[in-house]
C-alpha cells in the first residue's frame, strides 16, 4: 500500500446502517470515527439527534434519505431531509427513484434532487444512484443529472441491493460528472488496497465500516 492510512481514513464515511443497530453500537462507531479522524459517520436518521448531542463539533454526522429503496414520494424525502437537518445532520445521502430511471423520467429525477438540495440548507448532499441496477447508459445520464442538480456527490450504492461499488463504475463517474461533483464509492469495500484503488480512480469519499476495523486490527 502506497497511500498513508490516515489519508484513507480522512475520506471514510464510517458507516452503520443495519436495521438492528443500537445506540451502544452507534456510540462506539462515533468513538472510533473521532479517534481515527474519519470524514463522518453515516447512521440511521433516528440516531442523528442523539449522535450530534454526543459528538458535538468533533465529528460530522451523515444520514440517509429514502433509504434503501428510493421510491418514497418527493414530499416524504423532503420531510426526512428537513427533519434530519433540524436534528443536526451535516451531510445527507439520498436514494433516487430507480423506477423513474427505468421510465426515463429525467425531469422528475432532476426536480427531486434539486428539492432535496434545497432542503439540505447548505449541507453536503450525496446522491445514491444504485449502480448495480443500472445500465452504463443510465449511469451516464445520471452523471449529467446529478451535475445539473448542484448536488455535491454522486454515490454508487446503498450496500443493500444486489451489489456495491465497482472500480468500473467509479471510472465511469470520473469521466462523466462535472467538475462540481465529487464521487463516493460505497458497498463492499473490504480492504485497504481496494480503498486505495477507489481513491486513485477518483473517489473522494468511501462508505464503509470495514476500513476502520481493519486498521484497528492491525494496531495502527
Amino acid at each position: 500500500m502506497i497511500m498513508d492510512y490516515k489519508e484513507i481514513l480522512s475520506k471514510v464515511d464510517h458507516t452503520l446502517l443495519a436495521q438492528g443497530a443500537t445506540w451502544e453500537q452507534i456510540k462506539a462507531l462515533c468513538d472510533d470515527a473521532i479517534h481515527y479522524q474519519t470524514a463522518s459517520v453515516c447512521i440511521p436518521a433516528s440516531y442523528v439527534k442523539q449522535a450530534k448531542q454526543y459528538v458535538g463539533d468533533k465529528l460530522k454526522i451523515c444520514t440517509v434519505i429514502g433509504f434503501p429503496n428510493g421510491y418514497s414520494t418527493t414530499v416524504t424525502k423532503m420531510f426526512e431531509t428537513v427533519d434530519a437537518v433540524r436534528n443536526g445532520a451535516d451531510e445527507i445521502d439520498m436514494v433516487i427513484n430507480i423506477g423513474w430511471v427505468k421510465d426515463c423520467r429525467w425531469k422528475d429525477l432532476l426536480s427531486e434532487i434539486k428539492a432535496i438540495r434545497e432542503g439540505c440548507q447548505g449541507r453536503v448532499l450525496k446522491v445514491i444512484i444504485e449502480t448495480c441496477l443500472l445500465t452504463d447508459e443510465e449511469k451516464i445520464k445520471l452523471c449529467e443529472i446529478v451535475t445539473e442538480s448542484g448536488a455535491d456527490y454522486i454515490k454508487t450504492s446503498t450496500g443493500f441491493s444486489t451489489g456495491g461499488a465497482t472500480f468500473a463504475d467509479v471510472e465511469l463517474f470520473a469521466k462523466h460528472v462535472g467538475k462540481n461533483v465529487k464521487i463516493k464509492a460505497a458497498g463492499g469495500i473490504s480492504s485497504l488496497e481496494d480503498a486505495e484503488k477507489f481513491i486513485s480512480l477518483g473517489a473522494s469519499r468511501l462508505g464503509t465500516s470495514r476500513v476502520v476495523k481493519i486498521i484497528k486490527q492491525e494496531g495502527k
